[in-house]
């Protein structure tokens, strides 16, 4: 048993270390999204690995004969949890949960929110912006550039009140507003 106390990995490195196209495609990933290191990418694919897992969980108790208002209520919070954090759309179903991608798991961080909203001139600045505590979510600070953003608050995500961005005269503003990014 472990010490609750205790940090531990939230990841899996993967099975093969030097697969050359695996390599290739987080590299591209780790391009794309701004990302720090491979950790990153690595946490983001464990957390989707643990949401396939529950969906074939609950496919092999829908083919077992088991209380059927058991297995409605858990895909019901299944599905309920992936849609308030924008991983799925509303009519979705298990088939869908499955058919998910690295992508769409790193598109809900405030990094690449931060980035897709035009708040930033790239992900890396994106990421710049947040550690340095000029982006805030529902009014509150945010120096965590990894922080899934629920759907509910995608649209509360701005610059920090007292951050200088909040004025439109700012350089690295004008320069963000001529980049064509906002």
């Amino acid at each position: 048993m472990v010490y609750p106390g205790k940090n531990h990995k939230q990841y899996e490195t993967p099975k093969r270390r030097f697969e050359k196209s695996r390599i290739e495609d987080e590299n591209r990933l780790v391009m794309e999204f701004g990302l720090r290191n491979k950790r990153e990418l690595w946490k983001a694919q464990s957390i989707l690995r643990r949401y396939r897992r529950a969906a074939r969980d609950l496919l092999a108790l829908k083919s077992s004969t088991t209380d059927e208002s058991i297995i409605a209520r858990k895909e019901e919070e299944l599905l309920g949890h992936l849609e308030r954090y924008g991983l799925l759309s509303a009519g979705a179903g298990i088939g869908d949960v499955l058919a998910m991608k690295t992508e769409n798991e790193l598109e809900r961080r405030l990094q690449t929110i931060v980035y897709r909203k035009g708040l930033a001139r790239s992900p890396k600045q994106a990421r710049q912006f947040i550690t340095h505590g000029h982006i805030a979510v529902n009014g509150r600070k945010l120096t965590i550039p990894g922080y899934r953003v629920r759907r509910s608050e995608e649209s509360s995500v701005e610059y920090y009140g007292s951050s200088p961005f909040t004025e439109t005269v700012h350089p690295e503003r004008e320069r963000i507003v001529a980049g064509g990014r906002a």
